[in-house]
């Protein structure tokens, strides 16, 4: 297992070296960079402009930019925020606890739905509520999550929403947050945190409940099934304790590729819903040509996805004596 999961951790190494290396050297390449929109919104001399370009060697051939990019994240340095005049790493990590409520959240709906929903349409596949439902999560799934996002906005948000039941923006309620008890606290993020995780997690239900349907059909034909319900065992007994159970192995695989599609999700909803996390702070990163923030900002998504793939390798290893290797 040790030498199993060295290995794994050096593909990743090598996957989030890669990726770093196309962002920096793609979002280099696109014109403009942080000074280019000074001019907009400031007195800014073109010769100011210049010095600030030298300063921060942006004036440097893209090799050099690059080589000296690379050994200060070697030592843990993700360089400075030109828009937020603060360390990359600092400006990140405050925001990444709401990035992480929300992708736990929506990971937590995605595969509790996925799961029941798939099981349910593959234990009673053919039949009109299998129907119904590869009908209703085709049609989710086929949605983009950014209108998904709108259309609850519309049916639920305060002041905004048909039925008035939840707010739509950020991460808690401003000027009042601070003065409630901490049980109204928690309640207070909760509710600020419901429609942009189950925004992100319905969309993720839908495609989870589809390989969990596939999967349940492919074990209720196996002849172990066959002989659990030839020995009288009840019905219920058999899907839960044997088809079920069998079952979830392809959707541990699912759970680690979910981390990049929750994170690419999760940039879309936290613009829509204001959810102040690391998502956003990308989008508004990439409006202010902020290299450095977009290159960290990836590094630690890229960290986050190979952390996710490793877990769900575990994992299967752990479940499924048939891939086991040598310890």
């Amino acid at each position: 297992m040790a030498r199993f999961i060295a290995g794994r951790l050096l593909q990743g190494i090598v996957v989030v070296f890669v990726v770093v290396t196309l962002t920096f050297i793609l979002f280099r390449l696109a014109p403009g960079d942080p000074f280019t929109r000074m001019g907009q919104s400031s007195s800014a001399s073109e010769e100011f402009k210049a010095q600030a370009r030298r300063n921060l060697g942006l004036d440097q051939p893209l090799h050099t930019q690059y080589l000296r990019y690379i050994t200060n994240v070697a030592r843990g340095d993700l360089g400075m925020s030109f828009s937020e005049q603060r360390p990359v790493l600092e400006a990140i990590v405050a925001r990444m606890p709401a990035t992480v409520a929300l992708a736990a959240t929506a990971l937590l709906i995605d595969f509790v739905l996925g799961i029941l929903i798939g099981a349910t349409q593959g234990a009673r596949a053919g039949s009109k509520l299998d129907d119904l439902l590869s009908v209703m999560m085709l049609t989710l799934y086929s949605v983009p999550v950014f209108w998904l996002g709108l259309m609850f906005v519309l049916v639920f948000a305060y002041n905004v929403g048909l039925l008035d039941l939840l707010p739509a923006t950020g991460s808690k309620t401003t000027g009042v947050y601070e003065y409630l008890t901490p049980l109204g606290q928690l309640s207070d993020r909760i509710r600020h945190l419901m429609l942009p995780a189950i925004t992100l997690g319905l969309v993720g239900a839908a495609g989870t409940a589809r390989y969990q349907r596939a999967a349940m059909l492919d074990v209720i034909r196996q002849d172990f099934i066959r002989t659990a319900r030839a020995k009288g065992l009840r019905e219920p007994t058999v899907l839960l304790r044997h088809a079920l159970r069998n079952s979830l192995l392809p959707i541990i695989t699912l759970f680690g590729l979910s981390f990049p599609i929750l994170l690419s999700g999760a940039v879309l909803v936290e613009t829509v819903f204001a959810w102040p996390g690391l998502g956003k702070f990308m989008v508004d990163a990439i409006l202010a040509r902020d290299y450095n923030v977009v290159t960290g900002a990836v590094i630690i998504s890229a960290c986050m996805v190979v952390v996710g793939n490793l877990l769900a390798d575990i994992l299967y290893r752990a479940v499924d004596p048939r891939v086991r290797g040598p310890a």
